[in-house]
C-alpha cells in the first residue's frame, strides 16, 4: 500500500468535525496545545457551532486541529510507504504530519499565520468557487472584475480572491457564462492573492524564527501546497509556504503530484469531504475515502490494513 494524506483547508468546520478523534488517546496532546490558543477545548468549542467556527484565526487553528488528530489516528495503522499535500492552511499541517514541525509549533504558526493575512487584508474580502467554466475563462471574468484567481483545483474548477462586492457580481457573471457553480465560500480573507503580499512577508519572518523536527521514520514525504513538488529542500519548502499565502496555489499539480508517487489509497483528514471528491475525480481506480466516512479509529484501520 502507498497511502496518501490529504489536509483540508477552511471551510468544512462543523460541530461534528471531532467526533472520530476527540476520545482517541493519541489525540489528547493536540487538544490539549489547542486549548491556550482557543481560549477553551477546541472539542466543546465546534460542539457549541456557530459563526466562530468561520472566523479566520478559529478557523485556521481548527482545521491543523482536525489534521493533526485525525494524523495521530490514522499513524497507528498507517503503511512504511505515504505521501501527505496539504490545501491552503492544510498546507501547514502537512508538515507536521510529515514530522518537520512540532504539533505545538504547528498551531501557534497557525495562530500566527492567521492574524498576519487578517492585518494585511482587513474586513470585507473574501473567496468564490467556481466550476464548469475553463481556467482561461474563469481568470478573465476575475480579472475584468479586480479579482485574482487563487486556486487551480481543476481544469474547469478554481476559486478566485477579492472584495465581497466584486465576488458577487463575478458570481453573477460566471452563471450568465455558463458555469455550473459560483458561489461565495465561507472564507473571509482573500488568500492566495496579491492581496495578501504584507502577510506573506510576515509570516515568512516568522518561519524563520521557528525551530524545525527531525522526522522519524518512516515519515510521510512532503509535497509543496504551492506546486506539488517534493520538498526534499526545506529552506526551499519553507519559502513556498509562505509564498502561498499571496501566490495562486496550483492544487490540480498536488493531486498531480500525489498519483506520480503511486499512492493507492488516499484519506483526506478532514474536516469535510472537499479534497477527497477532487482526489476520486483526478485518480479514478484509487480507493479514496474521508476520515469523516468512518465511525471509529479502529475502522480507520481496518480500512488500512485492507490492502
Amino acid at each position: 500500500m502507498t497511502l496518501a494524506l490529504l489536509c483540508s483547508g477552511q471551510g468544512a468546520q462543523h460541530p461534528g468535525m471531532f467526533e472520530l478523534t476527540a476520545g482517541h488517546p493519541a489525540a489528547q496532546g493536540v487538544f490539549a496545545s489547542a486549548t491556550p490558543l482557543l481560549g477553551r477545548d477546541p472539542r466543546d468549542l465546534v460542539r457549541a457551532g456557530g459563526p466562530i467556527l468561520h472566523e479566520n484565526r478559529t478557523g485556521q487553528i481548527l482545521c491543523c486541529i482536525a489534521a493533526l488528530s485525525a494524523w495521530s489516528v490514522v499513524a497507528e495503522a498507517a503503511p512504511a510507504r505515504m505521501i501527505v499535500a496539504g490545501y491552503s492552511i492544510g498546507d501547514l499541517a502537512a508538515w507536521g504530519c510529515a514530522g518537520r514541525f512540532s504539533v505545538d509549533t504547528v498551531l501557534e504558526l497557525a495562530a500566527a499565520r492567521a492574524e498576519a493575512m487578517d492585518a494585511a487584508s482587513g474586513p470585507g474580502h473574501g473567496l468564490a468557487g467556481l466550476r464548469g467554466l475553463p481556467q482561461a475563462r474563469a481568470a478573465a471574468l476575475a480579472q475584468a472584475h479586480g479579482c485574482h484567481v487563487a486556486i487551480l483545483n481543476a481544469p474547469d474548477s478554481v476559486v478566485v480572491g477579492g472584495a465581497t462586492p466584486a465576488l458577487e457580481a463575478l458570481c453573477r457573471d460566471a452563471t450568465a457564462a455558463g458555469a455550473q457553480r459560483a458561489v461565495l465560500l465561507p472564507v473571509h480573507t482573500p488568500s492566495h492573492t496579491p492581496l495578501l503580499a504584507r502577510a506573506a512577508e510576515r509570516f515568512r519572518a516568522q518561519l524563520a524564527r521557528t525551530p524545525l523536527e527531525t522526522p522519524p521514520r518512516p515519515a510521510p514525504r512532503l509535497l509543496s501546497g504551492l506546486d506539488g513538488a517534493a520538498v526534499f529542500d526545506v529552506a526551499a519548502g519553507l519559502d513556498k509556504l509562505s509564498r502561498q499565502i499571496a501566490s495562486t496555489i496550483d492544487w490540480a499539480a498536488c493531486l498531480e503530484g500525489v498519483a506520480e508517487f503511486g499512492a493507492t489509497d488516499v484519506v483526506e483528514l478532514g474536516p469535510g469531504h472537499a479534497l477527497a471528491t477532487m482526489a476520486s475525480a483526478a485518480m479514478p481506480g484509487v480507493r479514496v475515502h474521508a476520515l469523516e466516512d468512518f465511525r471509529s479509529a479502529a475502522g480507520v484501520a481496518a480500512w488500512i490494513a485492507k490492502d
